[in-house]
């Protein structure tokens, strides 16, 4: 059985004269250790897409199954906790809190339902180093460069262990440089955790990276 079955999924909002309808019917399956990569225009609903598969919105239509689970049916605070603890979140803009230092930053997914351990704050340091950041962990977002505020956001996504790791134009802020070693930083780590990888982006090269690719046009899928 696939992790993550997306089945049907559509998408749509009120208008004048008849709903906009973003997405019609988007399928697929992705495995466990995998990845994705989806392409489209902007506009295309690939956020919106992004936003079902991890709980934030609703989809009109259809279901979103993750290991047996309907997401749909969670109730706020199970899908909240769905989030936390399943699902890595990286996004174009690292979102980093600017009063925190790198280690504060990743360790910010245990904060939510508790106390950060002394184990946890040393999967926090490991991370950091598998990142390339072991000597900029007490260092906070103004004194990083660009690239290593988008590595310590790729290790806070991995600090709860998450068996899917969903990207939003990961690296969309980056140089082209950067971004390949993003990337490629993205694909050895979900393949050496076993983590499935679903990333959205407008660049040819990124999704090359990841393996296989669809793409999102008039609110469908298509290889």
């Amino acid at each position: 059985m696939s992790l993550l079955s997306v089945r049907e999924i559509t998408k749509s909002y009120p208008a004048p004269g008849k709903p906009l309808e973003v997405l019609k019917g988007v399928s697929f399956e992705l495995e466990a250790g995998s990845g994705l990569a989806v392409m489209g225009p902007s506009g295309s609903g690939k956020s919106t897409l992004l936003n079902i598969i991890g709980a934030l919105d609703a989809p009109t239509s259809g279901t979103v199954i993750f290991d047996g689970l309907d997401v749909q049916q969670l109730a706020a605070p199970a899908a909240a906790q769905f989030r936390n603890k399943e699902i890595g979140f990286v996004f174009q803009d690292h979102h980093l809190l600017p009063q925190c230092t790198a280690q504060e930053n990743v360790l910010l997914p245990c904060l939510a339902f508790g106390r950060a351990d002394a184990e946890q704050a040393q999967r926090s340091l490991e991370l950091l180093a598998l990142v390339g950041l072991s000597d900029r962990a007490g260092h906070l977002p103004g004194q990083l460069s660009g690239g290593e505020r988008q590595r310590a956001a790729i290790a806070r996504a991995l600090m709860q262990r998450p068996r899917l790791l969903i990207c939003d134009e990961p690296t969309g802020n980056l140089d082209s440089g950067s971004a390949q070693a993003i990337v490629k930083l993205f694909v050895d780590l979900c393949a050496q955790e076993h983590i499935a990888l679903l990333a959205v982006t407008h660049n040819q090269e990124v999704a090359r990276q990841l393996g296989r690719c669809l793409t999102l046009q008039d609110g469908r899928l298509c290889d």
